[in-house]
């Protein structure tokens, strides 16, 4: 699985410990936030999901971990976007039950609240629980129809109730120029090499 880690800057410090919990799982991971407090120029929640929103929409990659102090910033912000389905992860119950029922493809995670004494442990059970099972597998194994058929209903409904992606990328300059020019993010994006004509010319009006 290709993994964007996605660290704002009231949470930058927790970004080595995100990546060292992923370590070891067979992931590619592409570390596009903040690596460290005080690093400039800053990325707030609001930079760090439309990032998250836009390598999943143009599938550079299939999963991104983001979050903020609470988790609730991120989690708002990300939903914005059209193709994000986001889980609050609080606990290792969550993350499970996340991959099972909801099979998203993006969490937030409470980096700041309650964030103590073995917060890197619990980072790595959440990863545990998360990437131990099958996505969608369903919980209770009974509920796996209804819940599969849910989540595909949520898909139109997120194709439905947002703007396509190419028209947000043209119509938030302030955010847009803010995250092309954080250091490594238009590299990732590769505009030369979008395939859909639309979000290319979308995203090349920024150069």
């Amino acid at each position: 699985m290709r993994i964007a880690v996605v660290n704002e800057t009231s949470a930058a410090d927790k970004n080595k410990d995100i990546l060292a919990a992923l370590e070891g799982r067979g992931h590619q991971v592409v570390n596009a936030g903040m690596k460290e407090k005080g690093a400039v120029p800053e990325l707030q929640y609001v930079h760090t999901a439309l990032i998250g929103a836009m390598l999943l929409n143009l599938g550079k990659v299939d999963f991104v971990i983001g979050g903020c102090g609470t988790g609730q910033g991120f989690l708002n912000a990300v939903m914005q976007y059209p193709g994000v389905f986001c889980g609050h992860i609080t606990s290792v119950l969550d993350a499970w039950l996340f991959c099972r029922i909801n099979s998203g493809n993006c969490i937030s995670l409470v980096l700041n609240q309650e964030y103590g004494w073995a917060g890197d442990v619990n980072l790595r059970l959440i990863f545990d629980a998360l990437f131990g099972a099958a996505w969608g597998s369903g919980y209770p194994e009974s509920r796996s129809g209804p819940q599969a058929a849910s989540r595909s209903i949520l898909a139109k409904v997120s194709g439905a109730t947002h703007k396509s992606f190419p028209e947000i990328i043209e119509s938030l300059p302030e955010i847009v120029t803010n995250v092309l020019s954080y250091p490594g993010i238009r590299e990732l994006v590769d505009v030369d090499n979008i395939a859909d004509p639309h979000m290319r010319a979308a995203f090349a009006a920024y150069r």
